[in-house]
């Protein structure tokens, strides 16, 4: 059996940065998909398959798990399949993405927030301090966002006590946030319960990232994200962070294609 893939980096206009995204071009048997999340060993791989005109379900896998809704995977796809209105379907949201020769972007799912103590999550991020510490859900996926005014560069997480937090509380990532000045976020996102150590750049995280960063520091409506730069693999994210109008978009560059043979 031969199955086509493409490969390619969200949040980037050249390839070999941003986030990898790998998308299987053809359907593919269900308890074959977590192995070839787990082969190619990216952050997420999708199994898209158009249904209707304009319209397509996806199903979405890390290395270690299948997601309802990520964000990067969603706008990397509504690329690859092509330029226009595409309405995607997972198991966690129904979402527009509009797509274009630059990249893509899509209406994110509406957001929840919960507060929770800061304490456990500033000692396993490492940092010396925090202002507040939120479960954010969207789409199914949640993500533990840690606003703080600490320098991200550096951070040198417990990895196993990061994984207790995320298991604990149900989320994908422990990420840290920091305003850099009224338009600019830079942003973390460490998810080694997912199978992944970190991650360069989460689109899911970032709509919830911008509407938290204006309700802690005011900041403007459109933002940039900066993300993945202490990887090698710097990702800008662009959010229109209006909780009745959160868009989330960047650039999508081809990297790679061809063939899984099994």
């Amino acid at each position: 059996m031969r199955f086509a893939y493409r490969i390619v980096d969200v949040f980037s206009d050249r390839p070999l940065a941003g986030n990898a995204l790998c998308v299987v071009l053809d359907p593919v048997p269900s308890p074959v998909m977590a192995a070839m999340a787990r082969e190619v060993n990216l952050s997420e791989t999708t199994f898209p398959v158009v249904v209707a005109d304009a319209e397509y379900d996806v199903r979405i896998f890390t290395p270690g798990e299948e997601l309802p809704f990520a964000g990067h995977p969603t706008l990397g796809t509504a690329w690859v399949l092509g330029p226009g209105r595409w309405l995607q379907h997972s198991a966690g949201a129904d979402v527009v993405v509009t797509a274009d020769v630059h990249g893509s972007v899509m209406v994110a799912p509406p957001t929840t927030f919960e507060e929770i103590d800061a304490g456990a999550a500033a000692d396993a991020l490492g940092l010396p301090g925090a202002e507040g510490a939120f479960v954010s859900e969207a789409g199914g996926t949640r993500h533990l966002i840690v606003p703080t005014e600490a320098p991200l560069e550096r951070l040198l997480p417990d990895t196993a006590a990061l994984v207790a937090l995320s298991r604990k509380h149900r989320t994908t990532s422990v990420s840290p946030i920091r305003r850099i000045d009224d338009r600019t976020l830079h942003v973390r996102a460490f998810c080694p319960a997912t199978g992944i150590i970190e991650d360069p750049g989460t689109g899911s995280l970032a709509g919830p990232s911008g509407l938290l960063a204006r309700q802690q520091w005011s900041m403007e409506v459109d933002i940039t994200i900066r993300q993945g730069g202490e990887m090698g693999r710097p990702c800008i994210i662009s959010v229109h962070a209006d909780e009745a109008d959160l868009r989330v978009g960047g650039a999508v560059t081809p990297c790679a294609e061809g063939h899984f043979t099994l």
